[in-house]
């Protein structure tokens, strides 16, 4: 009995360590076929980064989450969960807005060029001239320094509505161009007299005369 015993004991001991056993190798395995180019090599929370020139501020971006990941030719980084960009004037006065669903940025690692793509319920807002572009996706080439997207996109401004397939402007959203437009309006009479304020970077009271 004593040998029945040691036996079950021992066969027990056996059936323990070959279940360890196995169970590590399919950690193992499982951890042998992970994508690192799917993986972040690293997330951060509540983004907010701020770019300068010659002492002024230039631009600045904030996000509730930021993704990065590396792959053999692109770092890209990806903000799920929304996206806003202010863009700012020579003179320091925020002059266009950028605001999305989801952006990735694609930084090409053999000619250093940069590609915005924004996504969902993109809104562009030129606060200076008082101008907004509404699309479902829109690309910002930083190297060419330009905005396009060939999806369906409305334009508002003083001058009218405008809408159609197509859009490509400078990074300012400045002079932007409808490709193939349809359905859209101009006002031709506007009242010269009135007076256009710009209430984002106004700073009041008006100077009594």
């Amino acid at each position: 009995m004593k040998k029945f015993k040691n036996t079950a004991g021992l066969v027990a001991i056996t059936l323990v360590v070959a279940t360890v056993l196995f169970s590590c190798s399919g950690k193992l395995k499982q951890a042998e076929t992970l994508n690192l180019e799917e993986t972040p090599r690293q997330t951060v929370d509540s983004v907010f980064a701020v770019q300068t020139e010659n002492g002024r501020l230039k631009m600045r971006m904030e996000a509730p989450l930021l993704e990065r990941y590396e792959k053999d030719t692109v770092s890209i980084e990806v903000f799920p969960k929304g996206f806003a960009l202010y863009g700012y004037n020579s003179e320091g006065l925020l002059e266009t807005t950028i605001v999305s669903e989801k952006a990735s940025h694609y930084t090409y690692k053999s000619t250093n060029g940069e590609l915005w793509e924004v996504t969902g319920g993109v809104v562009i807002q030129n606060v200076i001239q008082q101008e907004t572009m509404e699309t479902d996706t829109l690309y910002w080439d930083r190297f060419a320094g330009k905005i396009y997207t060939d999806s369906y996109i409305r334009m508002y401004s003083r001058d009218g509505f405008m809408q159609g397939y197509g859009m490509q402007s400078d990074e300012n959203a400045h002079d932007a161009v409808l490709l193939r437009p349809f359905n859209s309006y101009s006002v031709v009479v506007q009242d010269t007299t009135a007076v256009i304020i710009d209430s984002v970077n106004f700073i009041g009271p008006f100077i009594k005369k």
